[in-house]
């Protein structure tokens, strides 16, 4: 086992081919490829094995193409890289983000124990405690009426600027609690959300907007995410076309850790909600960023969102690592794309109100994960995270269910549902519809329909032999695709928060069985760059620097294309 560094020492963390289990892995995974995932689901022992329950999430796992083999190389590699104690290490606050020296300690956002938060010896609790006072407090104001716009009218609407981890959180929040919008006694307050510098985002929700009523919430860790702050400036620049300079004092709050950045926009750091350097902006919602989330379904449920996250941090804290959901989980995905090269996984939510939850979780594991050194700096010699995508079922039966199950690629699935519904209408069984759905595709990816069934059901058909001879190989499923079901009781804020904390600790695990550091993000930083200079030389505002010949070419056209289209503005 690893033992914990003296306090302010970087984590070390083995790599996973330090060890034979891993060899051990691989082989086993060449043989299981090989087998029937059909008898694998018949085995005795499986749903007791491949079944797990914590906090109203149960996952089903037991058409996964996993037997106990691997499930006990899997948990005695884990035990050999000191998962458990990599757990305590990040709940503990340890600088387990070595490349940024920082503590990783976004479950101290909804810590709802006694205990203390400690970042470099430093208890951070009493700080996060009183910007949790601050965002309910803002909350109460907008959804009492007792904060108002410059012209005294009431805010109905409020806006969310933000991009990454400053706007998919609280989206994917807002659009699943949906439901929650109006059920506290006061009037209905509508959260909307600005992220992509594309202007058709910010414009098409301005038009439906009226200045006197609308609330800014500028989002951004730093405070000078270029796209954030160009949305920032244009939102600003359409209310003061409207009411004046002045109105920005009641119309715009900044949600960031750079005071100074915030005061340099314009924003008074009295209007500012705090996060901190040691919560990662994929892991933020918890944080001031889903204040938008309590202005929209009051700060009682949000603080049952922190909540049902809290409870799964618990279980994820102190279970067994056998009975651990999001260690089950998190060595389910090391073993599909580390160990049998799975490319992708399917996240498919049955429900409309989680439409949001692939790219959300998208960003959670691919941005955490997706690296090609470890913690050390050394190229890895296997495959890290795999792709996430997905869409709602049941539209996506109807879009690209087609590969699921005639394709030639790998592709495990993971189908999520609530039980309950969120929406139901008399005597139309929406929901049973629904779920029967999810079950029936599960179903078909295990078993498919072999040649001679196809067969068998063209004949009842009346075809003629020749017809079914050219006709029956189009029908074949060849099944033995495996899929993960998680079901929650409802979709309510308590369970959404344990799911998404259930979420965000397998990502830990994937990348603690990586060797990795799964919280910096370095990859985004080139292509940031590139454009800041590109964006000048479009302008016309530098000259062309060096580029590949691709490059300046496309760089030469728009450029050229710009200056002619603003020539034309100009001349109307």
């Amino acid at each position: 086992m690893c033992a914990l560094p003296p306090f302010g020492k970087l984590w070390i963390m083995p790599r996973p081919d330090a060890f034979p289990e891993f060899e051990n892995l691989r082989s086993h995974g060449k043989e299981l490829r090989q087998s029937s995932l059909v008898d694998l689901v018949n085995a005795p022992r499986r749903l007791k094995t491949m079944q797990l329950e914590a906090e109203g999430i149960f996952v089903d796992m037991s058409k996964a193409l996993l037997d106990e083999r691997a499930l006990e190389l899997l948990l005695a590699l884990a035990r050999k890289q000191g998962l458990a104690d990599g757990i305590r290490a990040m709940c503990e606050g340890q600088p387990i983000n070595n490349t940024e020296k920082r503590a990783v300690l976004h479950v101290a956002l909804r810590n709802k124990s006694d205990r203390p938060g400690f970042v470099e010896g430093r208890d951070v609790m009493p700080e996060v405690r009183a910007e949790l006072s601050k965002i309910e407090a803002l909350a109460r104001a907008v959804r009492s009426g007792s904060w108002r716009g410059h012209t005294g009218e009431r805010i109905t609407d409020v806006v969310n600027i933000g991009i990454g981890g400053s706007d998919l959180g609280p989206r994917l929040i807002c659009e699943a609690l949906e439901p929650y919008w109006n059920c506290l006694p006061s009037p209905l307050v509508r959260p909307h959300f600005v992220s992509n510098v594309d202007g058709a985002d910010l414009g098409r929700l301005l038009k439906g907007l009226r200045p006197e009523s609308t609330l800014f919430l500028i989002s951004s860790k730093t405070f000078t995410t270029p796209e954030t702050i160009a949305n920032a400036k244009s939102a600003r620049a359409w209310l003061c076309s409207k009411l004046g300079e002045e109105a920005v004092a009641r119309h715009f709050f900044a949600i960031s850790t750079n005071e100074r950045e915030v005061a340099r926009f314009g924003i008074d750091p009295s209007r500012m909600l705090r996060f901190w350097e040691w919560v990662g902006g994929r892991f933020s919602l918890w944080s001031a960023i889903g204040t938008i989330v309590a202005i929209a379904i009051g700060p009682e449920r949000f603080f049952e969102l922190l909540e049902g996250a809290f409870v799964m941090d618990e279980h994820f804290r102190t279970a067994p690592l056998e009975h651990n959901l999001p260690v089950r989980l998190g060595l389910l995905d090391f073993w599909y794309s580390t160990v049998l090269g799975a490319e992708s996984l399917a996240l498919i939510p049955y429900s409309q109100l989680l439409a949001s939850l692939p790219s959300w979780f998208q960003q959670c594991a691919m941005e955490s994960n997706g690296k090609g050194v470890d913690r050390d700096g050394f190229p890895l010699s296997y495959p890290s995270a795999s792709i996430i995508w997905g869409a709602p079922g049941t539209n996506s039966q109807h879009a690209f269910f087609q590969l699921l199950h005639q394709g030639t690629r790998f592709v495990p699935c993971e189908f999520v549902a609530a039980i309950e519904p969120s929406y139901d209408f008399e005597g139309a069984p929406h929901h049973v519809m629904l779920l029967a759905n999810m079950i029936a595709q599960s179903e078909a990816l295990l078993l498919g329909k072999d040649l001679e069934s196809v067969r068998q059901d063209l004949m009842k058909e009346g075809r003629s032999t020749e017809e079914i001879e050219a006709l029956a190989p189009h029908k074949v499923f060849p099944g033995k695709r495996p899929s993960t079901v998680i079901l929650m009781e409802r979709i309510d804020p308590r369970h959404l928060g344990a799911l998404l904390a259930l979420y965000e600790h397998r990502v830990f695990v994937q990348g603690w069985m990586l060797g990795i550091n799964s919280f910096d993000q370095w990859g985004v930083e080139l292509g940031k760059r590139l454009a800041q200079t590109i964006v000048e030389e479009l302008k016309g505002a530098a000259p062309p620097s060096a580029h590949d010949p691709s490059t300046q070419a496309l760089i030469a056209r728009l450029r050229n294309k710009l200056k002619d289209l603003l020539q034309a503005k100009s001349g109307e």
